[in-house]
């Protein structure tokens, strides 16, 4: 038997009722993402920018300065510390006075000159690992641009290295975490929503009058989840808004591809609230259980730790997850322009797992309620 329009449609409508009923709800759903969006945009950074540097300078030459004066010229580093002494560095390192150090040897400019090969100790706190990379990755860079120009026109470098990143020119952070948010956010809000409503229903009793009301298991699965597919396509549209137009991350692919991507996505979504619905029985355990999907699911997504770095066991299983395939899709919607011809993978990945969880999930529902 076919739903009835009719009747979803009734469900639907006292589903949005039953959110909005309490004004600070809207806050919750719309106004705390778009704080969210704020944190990850400015607090979560991986960029370095005045990393605390302490120099040791044996040389003291026009060309150990010329140097010293190219890394903080950059931006990225700030010397904070100065010694002819190598103990003075690493006692800033160990004590947290400095997460770089900058060791210049005494004959740093007279094997400039003979381009004999000038070598130059840079040392890195490695307690945060991420910091130390990116630092490292800076020096090198910093000290491989010094080289080249500072080259004598006799003995000129070898090789060049010309750097061109694509896609993301300046390698900002905030260009690749921000598109990202729009997958855990729109995840958060189905498992929630959708977990708690059901749940709250069947503690306050409600559920049962359903039951035995006209609507069909059906219906009932389509009115519960519907409103809150609806918010999460909101949720989407306004933290794709405020993605481009606040923060300039740039957006190249098409509008059709993202919402397909994300329709797909909502499915796992909503069937996994709809899940943790059927084995909770009361709105902390509901709570509690959405937490526990949510964090391996977002850890396992490469949105804060590449999927390649993981071991070979974990990146299989990676594969189970909607969110890895989903923030895969729209980092490159937004950054590369990419389209379904490349993402159909992704894509595939995307129905096969929103059409699983969503059926069993309804399965599930369906035997709970008899």
């Amino acid at each position: 038997m076919s739903p009835s329009i009719e009747r979803v449609w009734g469900l639907v409508v006292k589903e949005f009722h039953q959110v909005f009923r309490d004004p600070r709800m809207a806050g919750l759903l719309f106004i705390l993402p778009l704080v969210q969006l704020m944190v990850f945009g400015y607090a979560v950074s991986t960029d370095l920018w005045q990393t605390p540097t302490f120099v040791v300078d044996h040389d003291r030459t026009q060309a150990s300065r010329e140097l010293v004066e190219a890394f903080t010229s950059s931006g990225y580093f700030k010397v904070t510390g100065r010694s002819d002494r190598p103990a003075d560095l690493v006692s800033a390192l160990d004590r947290g006075r400095a997460v770089v150090g900058l060791e210049i040897p005494p004959d740093f400019s007279t094997r400039l000159r003979e381009g004999s090969g000038a070598p130059v100790q840079l040392l890195l706190d490695g307690t945060n690992s991420n910091t130390a990379s990116v630092a490292r990755s800076y020096g090198e860079r910093i000290i491989r641009a010094y080289g080249g120009t500072a080259a004598t026109p006799a003995l000129p470098d070898a090789v060049i290295l010309k750097e061109r990143a694509w896609y993301n020119p300046d390698l900002a952070s905030r260009d690749y975490n921000v598109p990202a948010v729009v997958g855990s956010l729109i995840l958060l809000v189905c498992l929630l929503l959708t977990s708690l409503a059901i749940v709250r229903e069947r503690e306050i009793g409600t559920l049962e009058q359903l039951r035995v009301s006209p609507l069909t298991p059906g219906e009932l699965i389509i009115g519960k989840t519907l409103p809150f597919a609806a918010i999460g396509l909101v949720e989407l549209s306004v933290v794709t808004t405020v993605a481009v137009l606040w923060f300039g991350v740039p957006f190249r692919g098409s509008l059709l591809d993202l919402l397909l991507a994300s329709v797909l996505y909502l499915m796992s979504g909503l069937g996994l609230g709809l899940l943790i619905s059927t084995i909770s029985k009361t709105q902390q355990e509901a709570f509690m259980g959405s937490f526990l999907v949510f964090m391996p699911a977002i850890l396992l997504s490469g949105f804060m730790f590449p999927v390649s770095s993981m071991p070979s066991s974990f990146q299989w299983l990676t594969l189970f997850d909607p969110v890895r395939h989903y923030i895969e899709i729209v980092r490159a919607i937004f950054l590369k322009g990419t389209g379904i011809g490349s993402l159909w993978p992704q894509f595939l990945w995307l129905t096969a797992l929103g059409g699983g969880i969503l059926s069993f999930a309804a399965w599930r529902f369906r035997k709970s309620s008899e």
